[in-house]
């Protein structure tokens, strides 16, 4: 996409696509999407540790639950998002009398909403595997709570905490479907901006422009949070799961009293897309779910396939998407997680470190247009392969479990490896006896996770999917945009639908990750 924007005739001509930068619609474009990217984060990040800190470090009860009903708004379309928000925020709403329908507060609440269980799941794979004593040996000594947080967890958590941080402002910098549905014509990031220079007014050099003006912000904040994260990492003591677990004491009643707070808010705009679902003309009813199958008078001309039929596709492409990613996820984590003994070798593995993780920063709908025009011809014409949607669904994925594996296997001491070795065990035998007892439990998050992210990936999707063969997601989306109260109840039908699947997928997920627990 970037050669067709910067090469005219065969010949390089930056000139015209640059053109675009000088644009003062341009500039309000950049500056909106830096400050509420960063003001979305910091709240992101202010309700998601409490909310870890309850859910992964206290013995409460429903915990394993409520880190699966978390991860709900994370696998929900961006559109469907937005429009639940809407729903919640208008005049006649239920939150109509806080006057936010299409302000920016209105955006940034839809993108903490969303990326709420980034910071949970990254940051509780690391934090539930800590030794406590340190915490106990702290405030034996005197510490306040206060005191313990900002000297013993906070650093050991600190790589954790810079790598969800990164994830975060990434995904809100390309929140597509959420800027589109909430901003209007009044807000816009870049990546709305590309997707409407790309299909609406088909000039592909502004596209490609702010593409790598996008691909260079990421770049450099990508080598800033690995910077960051260099400088914190380092072993940490680990105990058993169970035993890290206690009671919650009076002591955590802000923490507790937040995490509560952040599960409320969780709940609300979910909430709203059940009650608009069962919400037939007057009165209630099950009619937009029974509509789902194709077979109801008048659905079949909304409706592109049953319901039924899009949710086996997307649970196909999901886990042929997840295994791809979780092979070159688990491949990439360990080599960047290995401390390179030259200076060159360092850089080389942060280079890396840094590569892959791009396609968070980069724009889906850049991403799909890519996988178009790039795999059109022999030996890689994939346009009508079903391969095509699982290859670009794995690098969105890819990523994410890149950076739930990467700060545990930093975190283990590499002297733990060297005995090993001492001791005449192989390369192989090394990894089985001390990297996979650590690395087992984060494993099954990270699948867990890149399924979650396959099942409700969108913008990548709705360029590459056939017709014949759509996702849950551009199956939701085309409900959406298509008037008409019942295409709309279908659409919070289906919403509810894949929620639901996605919940009891890391319900099972996260039992058999804690099942698991003793057997190492």
């Amino acid at each position: 996409m970037v050669g067709r924007g910067f090469w005219t005739d065969g010949g390089f001509d930056p000139s015209a696509s640059l053109e675009v930068l000088t644009r003062s619609r341009t500039h309000r474009v950049l500056w909106f999407t830096l400050w509420s990217s960063t003001v979305a984060t910091l709240v992101t990040l202010a309700l998601g540790l409490p909310l870890t800190f309850v859910l992964y470090r206290l013995r409460v009860p429903g915990r394993s639950a409520a880190r699966a009903f978390v991860l709900m708004p994370f696998v929900l379309p961006t559109v469907v998002v937005g429009v639940a928000f809407r729903t919640l925020l208008t005049p006649s709403g239920p939150l109509g009398f806080l006057h936010l329908d299409g302000t920016a507060a209105a955006i940034i609440a839809a993108m903490v909403f969303f990326n709420l269980a980034v910071v949970v799941r990254t940051v509780g794979v690391l934090w539930e595997n800590l030794d406590p004593r340190r915490e106990q040996a702290a405030a034996a000594l005197g510490a306040s709570p206060w005191q313990v947080l900002r000297t013993v967890t906070l650093p050991a958590l600190a790589p954790a905490i810079v790598a969800s941080a990164s994830i975060v402002f990434l995904f809100c910098a390309t929140a597509f479907g959420l800027v589109l549905t909430l901003g209007g014509l009044r807000y816009a990031t870049v990546e709305t901006e590309i997707y409407l220079l790309t299909t609406q007014f088909l000039d592909l050099r502004a596209a490609a422009a702010l593409s790598v003006l996008q691909l260079l912000v990421v770049t450099g904040l990508l080598y800033a949070a690995h910077v960051t994260r260099s400088r914190r990492e380092h072993a940490v003591e680990r105990a058993d799961v169970r035993s890290t677990l206690r009671p919650a004491r009076r002591t955590d009643l802000a923490a507790v009293s937040t995490a509560a707070l952040a599960l409320a808010f969780v709940a609300t705009p979910i909430a709203a897309l059940v009650v608009g679902s069962l919400r037939v003309g007057d009165g209630w009813g099950l009619d937009h779910y029974r509509a789902l199958d194709g077979h109801e008078a008048g659905s079949t001309a909304a409706l592109l396939v049953p319901v039924t039929e899009a949710l086996s596709n997307s649970w196909r492409v999901a886990v042929d998407a997840t295994t791809l990613a979780m092979v070159l996820g688990c491949l990439v984590a360990v080599l960047v997680s290995r401390r390179g003994r030259s200076r060159a070798e360092r850089r080389g593995l942060a280079v890396l470190d840094g590569v892959f993780m791009l396609p968070l920063g980069v724009s889906a709908v850049t991403l799909g247009f890519g996988f178009l025009i790039t795999l059109d011809r022999p030996p890689l014409d994939l346009r009508t392969s079903p391969l095509l949607v699982p290859i670009a669904q794995a690098m969105v994925a890819l990523p994410l479990v890149v950076r739930t594996l990467t700060p545990v296997l930093r975190s283990i001491d590499p002297r733990q490896r060297e005995a090993a070795e001492s001791l005449g065990a192989s390369p192989w035998r090394v990894l089985r006896t001390v990297d996979l007892p650590v690395v087992w439990r984060p494993l099954l998050a990270a699948t867990g996770f890149a399924f979650a992210v396959s099942l409700g990936e969108f913008g990548a999707t709705s360029f590459l999917a056939r017709p014949e063969a759509p996702t849950m997601p551009v199956l939701i989306y085309e409900l959406v945009s298509r008037p008409g109260a019942d295409n709309y109840g279908m659409a919070l039908a289906a919403s509810v639908v894949l929620g639901l699947v996605t919940v009891v997928i890391m319900g099972l997920v996260e039992r058999l990750r804690l099942g698991t627990a003793g057997a190492f």
